[in-house]
């Protein structure tokens, strides 16, 4: 296995950075893979619902791709719970996250706080608040993220429903997660950097 011989960053040569970035681009090929083998666990996710967390998914998806959206739109709606099992307090955030560098900032807003939006159906019975999602009522989008939570995720959770299955979903994620967005100079100075 090729390595670099620098333990400090800033000692690193052009040669050394330039073998790095062609080892991540071939690791970041296999990001479908790894999302599909991600979502496939999402059957085993915590229990009490009568769906699993990855039947909610693809049935979000399916209402999804058969109302007409985006494959965007539909690959966010695949991945919107994907961080349940690691970010249980901010799986919203992780999802948008791993959307980030593939979707439009509408789409990853959107996923970014479908969280509190989807308050609005259960906070109330909970000793929360329900109207939250108030807080982003001057953002465009606010609007399309109670759509999102009222069209693709409070109402998925049907045994019943005919979903379509994960691997109709793969072609899309594939397509969706082949051409990261050129990220400007600002948006690298707000999102980061990988390193």
């Amino acid at each position: 296995m090729q390595t670099v011989d620098f333990i400090r960053m800033e000692d690193g040569t052009r040669e050394e950075y330039e073998l790095l970035d062609r080892l991540e681009n071939e690791h970041n090929a296999g990001l479908p893979d790894r999302i599909m083998e991600a979502l496939r666990g999402l059957e085993q996710s915590f229990s009490g619902y009568r769906v699993s967390r990855l039947e909610h998914c693809l049935q979000g998806a399916t209402r999804a791709h058969r109302a007409g959206e985006s494959e965007e739109m539909v690959v966010a709606v695949l991945l919107h719970d994907i961080g349940d099992g690691l970010a249980p307090y901010s799986h919203s955030e992780m999802a948008a996250a791993i959307l980030r560098p593939f979707v439009s900032e509408k789409i990853y807003w959107i996923v970014k706080h479908h969280g509190v939006f989807q308050m609005y159906y259960y906070a109330h019975h909970c000793g929360g608040d329900r109207n939250s999602r108030e807080m982003f009522r001057d953002s465009p989008w606010y609007q399309d993220a109670i759509d999102f939570c009222h069209n693709y995720d409070q109402n998925c959770f049907d045994p019943d429903y005919d979903s379509e299955p994960l691997e109709f979903f793969e072609p899309m994620l594939r397509r969706v997660l082949a051409n990261p967005n050129q990220l400007d100079a600002e948006q690298v100075a707000r999102y980061g950097q990988s390193g």
